[in-house]
């Protein structure tokens, strides 16, 4: 399999490139939000704001499908990895369950930052892949077989910085995976509490100390979240993601999203198709 990558991202299923050589056809691809994103950011400062003093070093984002956040990469150092998610297909559940939830686990995007020798691991393996894909009649078996070993990789690192620290933190952890199966059924905080075998004011203490936010707004995080997803990844009508969105109506969907961004749905939908429009050289 040759994965033909002058012709869009249409036809592709994996795509993999240096930051630096990453060309606007790929930035601006409509195709694009059918992707996983990796970004591997090598000896640099992250994207998003961190706390203060932050060293270079290795920084890892996960984008998922439909993502809206904006990540601004331009004379970064590092490497692209997007693949699609028909790439790794669905045989094995519990695999593409952990992918899921890596990539979705905080929301718009996540975060890890990568030890060295995590860092190590991950390039040696990466190293192997970019080989293969280069080649003029690269393996597919071969592709698919490197990005599994890649993700899993991944998986283990990340679930040490979430259930590594402390007892609380693994809480937080558990809500998040909650809150991504249940968030468009279960929207009061007594369902998550009970999962956790907590009661509502000890979940929301304890989501306070880790995220500095309750249960409800995180659950109201989530539900913009996916709002914004389909407003601008989506040809649907807003009467028609509210729906989906189980709110009762329309109106009430809009009450919702000012509330909680201080846009109406159709400002958010405006502001954003013309912010992407400006920015060639960002990852949206």
């Amino acid at each position: 399999m040759k994965e033909n990558t002058t012709l869009g991202l249409e036809k592709s299923l994996i795509y993999i490139r240096n930051l630096e050589n990453c060309p606007p056809s790929y930035l601006n691809d409509p195709w694009r939000k059918d992707f996983f994103e990796i970004v591997w950011l090598k000896n640099e400062y992250p994207l998003h704001a961190t706390k203060e003093g932050e060293e270079l070093g290795n920084w890892i984002y996960l984008i998922p499908p439909y993502r809206v956040h904006q990540l601004n990469k331009a004379g970064k150092n590092g490497v692209l990895l997007s693949f699609k998610r028909d790439f790794l297909g669905e045989e094995d559940k519990e695999f593409y369950l952990d992918i899921f939830k890596i990539f979705n686990i905080q929301g718009e995007f996540s975060f890890l930052p990568l030890q060295l020798e995590n860092a190590r691991e991950l390039e040696k393996i990466y190293v192997l892949m970019e080989e293969e894909y280069l080649l003029q009649q690269n393996n597919f078996s071969i592709l698919k077989a490197m990005l599994k070993v890649f993700l899993l990789k991944l998986i283990r690192i990340k679930e040490h910085v979430f259930t590594s620290q402390d007892l609380n933190q693994k809480r937080v952890y558990e809500f998040m995976l909650l809150l991504e199966d249940n968030y468009l059924q279960e929207r009061n905080a007594d369902f998550y509490a009970a999962a956790l075998n907590l009661s509502s004011k000890r979940l929301n203490q304890v989501l306070k100390e880790k995220l500095n936010k309750t249960s409800v707004q995180l659950i109201h995080d989530r539900i913009i979240l996916e709002a914004k997803r389909k407003i601008i990844h989506s040809e649907y009508s807003l009467k028609q993601i509210a729906y989906d969105l189980n709110f009762t109506d329309r109106p009430y969907f809009s009450r919702f999203f000012r509330k909680q961004t201080g846009q109406s749905p159709e400002e958010f939908q405006k502001h954003a198709r013309n912010h992407i429009a400006s920015k060639f050289n960002t990852l949206v």
